[in-house]
């Protein structure tokens, strides 16, 4: 028997005829009447997105989906190579990696927004400034910034922008995004740019999504990526190439 201090679910339950999510139907209010994006909203939140939300999480998941051969795709094309009968190994090899590097510090970057836009506006670009100075004096990569590929700027920092603000985002967020951006490139002396994980955050605090779960959107979409990159291995096999060139490119050297 249950008591008031038992832990509870709000997310679903079923029966024998029927499943509920958020005490909804899934059959009868949700499969057919809702899209992925609207459920993944309404499964987070308990309500429907609000028009920005729908763009802007639409939008991101577009936007981090593919980025071809990078160490997340490599990964999971060459344990589907070693392990052909597991997809869900070989996209959880790719999954495993979207941390601090690649794909996943949305997050990070979220909550250095947060801290610009909680002060009064005249404040923010010195913020700005203590946070980029304090990164570079510790050496360590500010989340957000800087891209191997896109080096005069990721394209899709702008583009997020643009549908951001065409849907309603105030731009706080955004702007505290370039501040940083500025900041960073006046502490370091060097050109690093904003990459699209930076936007990602941003837009997401401008559509009121926490920083907390930024991340779960660019894993959401990878996984997506994933089985498309799995997809095409079985058809034009990449596998033994990618193996046997990390072979060539990495020399045995005695101990």
């Amino acid at each position: 028997m249950y008591k008031k201090s038992d832990p509870v679910t709000r997310l679903c339950t079923s029966d024998v005829d029927n499943i509920w999510i958020r005490g909804r139907s899934l059959c009868d209010e949700l499969i057919g009447h809702v899209t992925f994006t609207d459920f993944i909203m309404f499964h987070f939140f308990g309500r429907e997105p609000t028009a920005l939300q729908r763009t802007v999480v639409d939008a991101v998941l577009v936007c981090i989906m593919e980025h071809g051969m990078t160490p997340s795709a490599t990964a999971s094309r060459l344990t589907w190579l070693g392990a052909p009968e597991s997809l869900q190994g070989a996209v959880a090899a790719g999954l495993l990696g979207a941390g601090s590097r690649f794909v996943g510090t949305a997050d990070q970057a979220a909550a250095l927004f947060e801290r610009i836009v909680a002060l009064p506006a005249p404040e923010r670009a010195a913020e700005a400034r203590a946070i980029a100075e304090d990164y570079t004096a510790r050496k360590e990569f500010l989340p957000g910034y800087g891209h191997p590929i896109h080096t005069n700027g990721d394209p899709r920092v702008k583009r997020l922008d643009e549908v951001a603000r065409a849907a309603g985002a105030k731009g706080e967020y955004i702007d505290a995004m370039y501040l940083l951006g500025d900041a960073i490139k006046a502490a370091s002396g060097k050109n690093i740019v904003i990459n699209a994980n930076a936007a990602i955050g941003a837009v997401l605090l401008e559509a009121g999504i926490p920083p907390t779960i930024a991340r779960g959107f660019n894993l959401i979409a990878r996984c997506a990526g994933l089985v498309g990159h799995l997809l095409e291995e079985q058809s034009e096999p990449a596998g033994y190439s990618i193996w046997h060139a990390a072979e060539q490119a990495v020399r045995y050297e005695a101990p």
